[in-house]
């Protein structure tokens, strides 16, 4: 085997250090810097994948890291980092929603592997669309109770809340709502110089306004997660007809 394909693996195994590295952070009380990490974790997630493809070395333990991989960064560390913030030393139902994030996450996975080793296509979601949001999705959308205090210091975030929408989130993972992919998405070659400097202007400015980026991020995430609900509900009941 090309060292070279080992590449896509290493890079996973990087993700996976940038999660657990958040951890540690955490337990120092350097709430910004883990989510900074968790945050690198996610872009790392969205490299190993293409790379893997464009070097033509996927494979079964790649697969399998790479959910692995999105179980410790998306489903254990947010949780734990929300916890060590906002949740300790508050009642045991707190740590009761930590774990049921991390079991929605580690069950969303589980529904992805299955759906994507299947050869029916009647549980496949919709191309351009993911079946429940994803493990990425979900860690972004519970640290938007953090993101919203770095925005708006002194704003009270009660512990009930962040615990309630840990498991609203959780809930999300699971559920069967279509949520937006951006795997299918294509780029036409004469807009692709277009689409790089945006990128870099985008890094620019979420470099230099992180937690403002990450609030609109969240808030633009939440806003496709609930028209894909209306357009999930409307569809039902148009079968039902």
């Amino acid at each position: 085997m090309p060292v070279l394909h080992l590449l896509p693996n290493i890079v996973t195994i990087g993700a996976i250090c940038a999660g657990l590295t958040g951890l540690r952070l955490a337990l120092h009380d350097r709430f910004e810097a883990a989510v900074l990490m968790i945050l690198l974790a996610a872009l790392l997630d969205g490299l190993d994948g293409p790379l893997a493809r464009l070097l033509k070395s996927e494979s079964k333990i790649g697969a399998e890291l790479d959910s692995l991989a999105d179980f410790v960064n998306f489903g254990v560390v947010p949780g734990f980092l929300l916890y060590l913030w906002s949740l300790d030393n508050t009642s045991r139902l707190s740590w009761i929603a930590v774990l049921i994030y991390a079991v929605c996450a580690v069950l969303r996975l589980a529904r992805f592997n299955v759906t994507a080793r299947e050869e029916a296509d009647d549980d496949r979601p919709k191309p351009g669309t993911f079946t429940g949001v994803p493990a990425p999705g979900g860690a972004l959308l519970a640290l938007a109770p953090f993101a919203l205090v770095q925005n708006f210091p002194g704003l009270p975030m009660p512990a009930g809340a962040v615990a309630i929408w840990l498991v609203i989130v959780g809930l999300l993972m699971i559920s069967r709502l279509p949520t937006p992919s951006l795997k299918s998405v294509r780029v036409p070659r004469d807009s692709a110089r277009f689409l790089i400097v945006g990128l870099v202007a985008f890094a620019a400015v979420a470099s230099t306004w992180p937690w403002i980026v990450m609030s609109i991020a969240q808030f633009g995430y939440i806003v496709l997660v609930a028209w894909g609900a209306r357009h999930h509900a409307k569809g039902g009941v148009n079968n039902e007809d």
